[in-house]
């Protein structure tokens, strides 16, 4: 596996200050930079994202405390098809991503998912004090973060600014927290093997043990400069459709680089389950018409979900997204 750390001339860092201030010159600018980022490799950092860090640490803290917990407790509280809950290791395969490869091993990681928004109709929590407040108010404040960049996509694409407004009026989210124990992975096993995210935006906040590495095109498996108190950010599948291809959704994949175990939150946002999904209109052309049908945000993800965790969702699914 690779261990070597790119630069962020690659991976850029956007600060997002100018959206705090309200300053529409900088915003312009950031825009631009946005654009170029999503773009080129389909990832980058954000800094002055409005988060509290604060409230970035108390979700590793409660990831780590949730993780902790008996076997049968977790097991208790199993994700399915509508419900969030708990994946346990080796429940999820990456068949979703041709990526992945032929041979696909389970992925060695075990997760808890909160979900708001979009088809699912709703969560099961661990009797942990203070453990649903405290992700309600991580994914309030992520998607305040999140539905800020939506306009800036917008203006990068020649678009008004409040292009999709509507489509994210209810968005899709998905908080997911993640352990990666220590161990040694075989030939074609990863904690997470390579794939790409089906949802619009990812933001998995800086992460000080080892794992996530990235292969943009033109490269080989990299890891992302780390930068104190930001975001690392990557554009999905939806967000490549909606622009005919112009951004990316590049591949991407997690281990346990280290010799302590690793824990990460990636938080995916989306679109409302009923949007639908077509190219916009500043990037189809006669020279590049349309490459994708139109398909509602909640059908691709439910595909996207059925295909990798088929075995706790009990619906088979196609081999290509409908």
């Amino acid at each position: 596996m690779s261990t070597d750390v790119t630069s962020t001339e690659l991976i850029p860092v956007l600060d997002l200050q100018p959206l705090l201030d309200g300053d529409n010159h900088g915003i312009s600018l950031l825009a631009d930079q946005l654009g170029r980022a999503l773009g080129n490799t389909g990832f980058f950092s954000i800094i002055n994202h409005g988060v509290e860090w604060s409230l970035v640490e108390d979700i590793y803290n409660a990831t780590r405390e949730l993780h902790d917990l008996p076997q049968s407790q977790k097991d208790a509280i199993t994700m399915d098809r509508t419900h969030g809950g708990y994946l346990g290791m080796g429940a999820g395969t990456s068949y979703a991503s041709e990526i992945a490869g032929e041979v696909r091993k389970p992925n060695q990681n075990e997760a808890f998912f909160v979900h708001e928004g979009g088809y699912r109709e709703g969560n099961q929590y661990p009797e942990i004090d203070g453990f649903e407040d405290l992700t309600a108010r991580y994914i309030e404040a992520m998607q305040s973060l999140a539905g800020s960049l939506m306009p800036l996509v917008a203006m990068s694409l020649e678009l008004d600014p409040a292009f999709f407004e509507n489509d994210f009026d209810t968005p899709s989210v998905t908080l997911r927290m993640s352990h990666y124990p220590v161990m040694d992975y075989t030939d074609n096993e990863w904690g997470l093997a390579p794939h790409t995210d089906s949802s619009i935006f990812t933001f998995l906040p800086t992460n000080e043990v080892p794992g996530l590495e990235v292969r943009p095109a033109g490269h080989e498996w990299i890891q992302p400069p780390v930068v104190p108190c930001s975001f690392v950010v990557n554009s999905g599948d939806m967000l490549k459709r909606w622009t005919n291809g112009r951004y990316l959704s590049t591949a991407h994949r997690a281990s346990n680089l280290s010799e302590v175990d690793r824990y990460a939150m990636p938080f995916f946002y989306g679109a409302r389950d009923d949007a639908i999904v077509v190219p916009v209109p500043t990037t189809v052309s006669s020279e590049s018409p349309s490459r994708y049908e139109p398909i509602t945000y909640g059908d691709y993800q439910r595909w996207f979900l059925d295909r990798n965790y088929r075995g706790l969702t009990g619906q088979a699914a196609a081999s290509t997204p409908p």
